[in-house]
């Protein structure tokens, strides 16, 4: 691969983490068709095989390992000499009642979700600093406003990087970074499947949910009723990306504007009894 400066300046260069599959790979798949040098990372490069091309690049990044993250960027400032855009994507839904999630499980689930974004945001902002300037998108969600019955894991780590994005939105404004908070709502993906595999309970003979099984399904499924498509998705992120002034906060995909539009208005125990309801809670009581 040629120095990214050498191909011309107008071409921008982009760190995208988590595109083995959904909104990861979608975006790369979208700004492989404008004017971007595009480093696609995953834990596994070789789920990237198919995604490769003059201007697309797979490298391996795992956001939990520190190594991995400063190896990966100390690759792209030698092959392209700057990060333009960096786009934290990498995560995973964990989902399982509080009282019985595994203490491991929800340590990984801020590991990868919350510490690993910022670990590869504090890898790349020297260099965005030194080079005038860059956007910074964090994928967050509406989860992270509205939290929901069996995944106040996976809900709690996106509020927090909704709570950092804002933080960091005004921190990095003076050296020229731009950050957004990117809230999605439902994306079409493999994290139903993900997150049904993640599940986090007690042995259904011991659970205090024994009785609420399908609804734990139901719930880790959810984000995959009616959902948005994750190349619809993407286009829609790209056009908000390459504006002069790119929103703070941005809400896209099926329940996006609706799930932070009841959190709001709805009292909090109208909106308790209604998910209560939807996630068959009503039927544990003694």
């Amino acid at each position: 691969m040629q120095k990214a400066y050498e191909m011309g300046a107008e071409r921008k260069v982009v760190l995208i983490t988590g595109c083995s599959s959904g909104i990861g790979r979608a975006l790369a798949e979208a700004m492989r068709d404008h004017s971007y040098e595009i480093f696609a990372t995953a834990r596994k490069p070789e789920t990237l095989k198919d995604l490769l091309g003059e201007h697309l690049h797979a490298l391996a990044l795992d956001v939990t390992d520190l190594q991995s993250i400063k190896s990966a960027v100390e690759e792209i400032i030698r092959l392209a000499g700057r990060v333009d855009i960096l786009v934290n994507n990498a995560g995973f839904g964990l989902i399982g009642p509080v009282a019985e999630l595994s203490l491991d499980k929800l340590r990984l689930q801020f590991e990868t979700n919350v510490l690993g974004q910022v670990a590869v945001s504090q890898a790349v902002i020297p260099h965005m600093v030194r080079q005038g300037g860059g956007i910074i998108a964090n994928i967050g969600s509406v989860s992270g406003v509205t939290a929901t019955p069996y995944a106040g894991a996976y809900c709690a780590s996106k509020a927090a990087i909704n709570s950092l994005s804002d933080a960091m939105r005004m921190e990095l404004a003076p050296f020229g970074i731009k950050v957004i908070s990117v809230q999605p709502g439902g994306i079409r993906s493999k994290f139903g499947e993900t997150a049904a595999e993640s599940v986090s309970a007690e042995p259904a003979g011991e659970s205090l949910y024994a009785n609420a099984e399908k609804f734990l399904a139901e719930r880790a499924r959810m984000s995959q009723s009616s959902p948005t498509s994750a190349e619809d998705f993407a286009a829609k992120l790209l056009e908000q990306m390459e504006k002069a002034d790119p929103p703070a906060v941005w809400r896209y995909g099926h329940g996006a504007h609706q799930l932070p539009f009841v959190k709001q208005w709805l009292p909090t125990s109208v909106l308790d009894s209604i998910l209560s309801k939807k996630f068959g809670l009503n039927k544990l009581k003694k």
